[in-house]
C-alpha cells in the first residue's frame, strides 16, 4: 500500500462508534428533566402559597380517599403526579441518580411506553400500601422513590444481567423464575441489604441531608410490585442474551 492509499480516508474501515456522554434512554432522560424542572419551578418561582397549593393538589394525601372529603380531580391524579415532587435537594438528586442507575436499562429493555406504564404501575402500588397502612394520614407522600424500587424489583428478576453489545445497556436474558432468584447469592443479598436499609431509615425516620420522612412502606410497594410484575411489561421474552 503506497503512502497515498494510506492517507486515503476512503481506505479506512468504519469508525468506531463512540459511546454517548450520558449513556441514558430518552424516557428516562425526560422523567430526569420533568422532575427538575417540577422541582425548580417550586423553588425559584413559585411562592409559598402557590407551592403549598401545588403540593396539596399533586401529593399524594391517604386522607383523601378515607371519606370525609368531597371527590376532586386529584383523587385521579395525585397517585401519579406526586412521583415528580421532592421534598428538596438531597431527595431529588438520590432519586435522579438512582432513576438513571436502574431505569435506564429496564427502559432500554422494554421500550419506552411499556417502561412509562411499569412507572405508573409500581407508583401506584407504592401509593397504594402507604394508603393501606396510613389510611386516614393527612401528611403528603411524594417522591419517584416507590417507582424507582420498583425498578430494583424488576433488575432482581433479571439477575442484574446486562447487554453492552449495543450502544445503550439494557437488562439482558429472560425474567428469572422466582424461585431462582431466591438461588442467587448476588440477588438475595441485594434483596436483603435492600430491606435492611429501606427498615433501619424508616426507623430512624428522617432522610440523609433533609428533614423528610422517609416513606419506606410506599419503597417495599413499589419494589414489591416490581420484583413480582416485571413480567406483564417485557414484550421481548428473551432479549438479548
Amino acid at each position: 500500500m503506497t503512502e497515498s492509499q494510506r492517507a486515503d480516508p476512503r481506505n479506512a474501515g468504519p469508525a468506531p462508534q463512540r459511546e454517548p456522554l450520558f449513556n441514558l434512554a430518552p424516557v428516562v432522560t425526560w422523567l430526569i428533566v420533568a422532575c427538575v424542572g417540577v422541582h425548580i419551578l417550586r423553588v425559584y418561582w413559585l411562592d409559598s402559597a402557590q407551592d403549598f397549593l401545588l403540593l396539596v393538589r399533586g401529593a399524594f394525601i391517604p386522607a383523601r380517599y378515607s371519606g370525609g372529603y368531597l371527590f376532586e380531580f386529584d383523587w385521579l391524579t395525585s397517585p401519579i403526579t406526586y412521583a415528580f415532587l421532592h421534598g428538596g435537594a438531597a431527595h431529588l438528586v438520590i432519586n435522579m441518580i438512582w432513576l438513571a442507575a436502574f431505569g435506564s436499562p429496564l427502559a432500554n429493555r422494554l421500550g419506552a411506553w411499556p417502561f412509562l406504564l411499569f412507572w405508573i404501575f409500581t407508583g401506584l402500588a407504592a401509593a397504594g400500601l402507604h394508603f393501606a397502612l396510613h389510611p386516614t394520614d393527612n401528611a403528603p407522600l411524594i417522591g419517584a422513590s416507590g417507582a424507582i424500587s420498583g425498578m430494583m424489583g424488576a433488575a432482581a428478576r433479571f439477575g442484574f444481567r446486562i447487554d453492552r453489545s449495543q450502544r445503550r445497556a439494557a437488562f439482558a436474558g429472560p425474567v428469572l423464575p422466582i424461585a431462582e432468584v431466591l438461588r442467587s447469592r448476588g440477588a438475595l443479598t441485594f434483596l436483603g441489604v435492600w430491606f435492611v436499609v429501606n427498615l433501619v431509615t424508616g426507623l430512624v425516620g428522617l432522610a440523609p441531608g433533609a428533614g423528610d420522612q422517609i416513606a419506606w412502606e410506599a419503597h417495599i410497594g413499589g419494589f414489591v410490585a416490581g420484583f413480582f410484575c416485571i413480567s406483564l411489561f417485557v414484550r421481548d421474552r428473551n432479549g438479548p442474551a
